[in-house]
């Protein structure tokens, strides 16, 4: 009995309905529990809360523009097909982020938000790498310093995500909020006439 032939457009077009339901799950799991309780995730996505955080502009944002120089090492290094998918991930947890950032958090406990958000952020993830993407630029690193070492994805990534949380835990513990202060656009472009002064007498 010969095999059942898949039709190239209809594989194509559930490939990314399942890319955007997966990114729809992890930005719901970001905006409704993650991020209004202060929960960082791994990867760009982490490194892009703490920086949504500090500057107070939109996290979506970052999510793209972090993302957008491992996508062109996915495309050179890993294939067409791989990268187009990343892109549309992360263009899609873009979009979703934006749509659910109004939405109020569904809970105030930590660990009701860091299950239920580790759980639908997981499934998100999940479909995504199931159907050929990624939603994180340090997953392509990954990949790519794994074809060319002994240490496996898994391991890799561990120690990219070991360094942003303890980036986000000394943020938290106040070390990187005087850092966070001069980045301050005030202090960056002081008013006219005010020059280094407005630096230095602004505490």
């Amino acid at each position: 009995m010969p095999g059942k032939k898949h039709n190239p457009a209809v594989q194509t077009v559930k490939r990314y309905v399942m890319i955007f339901i997966g990114a729809m799950l992890a930005a719901a799991s970001l905006e409704v529990f993650l991020v209004p309780n202060q929960i960082i995730d791994g990867g760009v996505v982490g490194i892009s809360i703490m920086l949504s955080y500090i500057t107070g502009w939109p996290l979506g944002m970052y999510v793209v523009v972090l993302n957008l120089p491992f996508l062109y090492l996915g495309y050179k290094h890993i294939g067409r097909s791989f990268a187009l998918s990343t892109l549309c991930a992360v263009l899609f947890l873009s979009y979703w982020l934006a749509v659910f950032r109004p939405m109020s958090r569904v809970t105030d406990d930590l660990f009701l938000a860091a299950v239920f958000g580790g759980i639908i952020i997981g499934l998100g993830v999940g479909l995504i790498i199931r159907y050929g993407g990624s939603l994180d630029g340090t997953e392509i690193v990954a990949i790519l310093i794994d074809r060319r070492s002994g240490f496996s994805i898994g391991e890799i990534i561990l120690v990219f995500n070991v360094v942003i949380l303890a980036a986000a835990g000394l943020h938290r513990m106040g070390w990187m909020r005087h850092i966070a202060e001069y980045l301050e656009p005030e202090r960056m472009c002081p008013a006219p006439g005010q020059g280094a002064l407005a630096v230095e007498t602004r505490d």
